[in-house]
């Protein structure tokens, strides 16, 4: 926030400087007015929504050292130690699909839950299975996520594959149902953003969310870094 009629700053504040030469013609003398303007850190207001991929892609093996979903509950984990310390609020849902009459959101830790025992074995329990209906999770997250009070609120998404599922949303369907899905949780104030292990990413996500609200990560081993890196980038300042 801009603390303004301050003795030093790095912008000039206008209505102080004002105050202070009205007062300097009347006589008074400052020798050092306040009158300047600067960035201080306000109240920290934010919440963030981590919707992960559990579709049947991610038990594919990452190299040779783990699979997919491994490397998935790792980062879950190392991220919710992170935010906990951090004293954010945060919510944690993984989601797959078997056509449009059963997306299944599986709850891992809610706003209101603490980062305990119990919801570090919800995700040491996650199993990947179905298919990736990424639009209609999306817009439960949305909705989840509209309703909190924060100022800020990130909505993360991890993936490694394109939207899909056994119906026509496999191919435009998926995607336009996930564009629009995208624009509207903007739309509500959240700030979306996809982090991917999709080397093929680049020929989609741009569309869905924009040139700067993905990112990829080559290394599916580096997923923790790159998660880290995103969210330090997106709350900074």
């Amino acid at each position: 926030v801009r603390a303004r009629a301050q003795a030093d700053g790095d912008e000039l504040d206008l209505d102080a400087w004002l105050r202070h030469r009205v007062l300097a013609d009347a006589g008074s003398v400052d020798e050092q007015p306040a009158v300047w303007q600067r960035r201080v850190r306000g109240e920290r207001s934010l919440a963030t929504l981590l919707l992960a991929d559990l579709s049947l892609s991610t038990d594919a093996w990452a190299g040779n050292d783990a699979r997919i979903v491994d490397v998935i509950r790792d980062a879950l984990w190392v991220f919710g130690e992170a935010l906990a310390a951090s004293g954010d609020a945060f919510e944690m849902l993984g989601f797959s699909s078997v056509r449009r009459q059963n997306v299944r959101i599986q709850h891992l830790k809610g706003f209101g839950e603490p980062w305990d025992g119990a919801a570090r074995a919800r995700i040491g329990a996650i199993k990947p299975g179905y298919y990736t209906r990424m639009g209609a999770a999306l817009r439960l997250a949305t909705q989840r996520l509209a309703a909190r009070p924060e100022r800020q609120r990130l909505l993360l998404i991890l993936t490694d594959g394109k939207p899909n599922d056994l119906d026509v949303y496999e191919g435009r369907y998926g995607l336009e149902d996930t564009r629009h899905a995208v624009q509207a949780a903007r739309d509500a104030g959240l700030q979306p953003f996809c982090v991917t292990i999709d080397e093929s990413a680049h020929d989609y996500l741009p569309m869905l969310f924009g040139q700067h609200g993905w990112a990829l990560v080559h290394r599916p081993q580096d997923l923790v870094q790159r998660l880290a890196a995103v969210y330090a980038r997106m709350t900074r300042g």
